[in-house]
């Protein structure tokens, strides 16, 4: 018989099982249904309908890399908020809302402080200009 304490994880774990299954099920079925007909054609990058220009290994701008890293940390931050944004009513019933309140205004202000300095540093700007400042030419 099995425990008590495992009777809660059965419908996961049930349901796990059915996700594993349709994917090697669907994974299977692909390739064993597809047909294979290798051409040129076939091979080719598709570029939206255009006949492909160049090499596909084009360098890429690392600006693409470092904004969305930026959307990224800041996404999953702001995202961290909702839990204690949705249990301060009871934890100001609790009488512990002022505490929640700093401990959340604190995160917020390191979020603000975190996108001013990538604002500062230029992280922000899509095309991120080299300046000499006439103070740096004098030295």
């Amino acid at each position: 018989m099995i425990p008590a304490t495992f009777d809660g994880l059965m419908p996961i774990v049930i349901l796990m099982s059915i996700a594993v299954l349709l994917f090697w099920g669907g994974h299977f079925a692909s390739v064993i249904l597809a047909p294979k007909k290798p051409s040129h054609l076939k091979s080719t990058p598709y570029e939206c309908g255009e006949q492909p220009v160049g090499s596909a290994w084009s360098m890429f701008n690392v600006r693409f890399y470092v904004v969305g890293l930026i959307f990224i940390i800041f996404d999953v931050e702001s995202v961290l908020m909702f839990p204690v944004a949705s249990i301060f009513r009871e934890m100001n019933d609790m009488g512990q809302g002022g505490y929640a309140l700093i401990i959340f205004l604190s995160f917020i202000s390191i979020l603000i402080e975190g996108i001013a300095y990538c604002w500062k540093k230029g992280d922000l700007d899509w095309v991120k200009s080299y300046q000499v400042s006439l103070n740096d030419n004098n030295k």
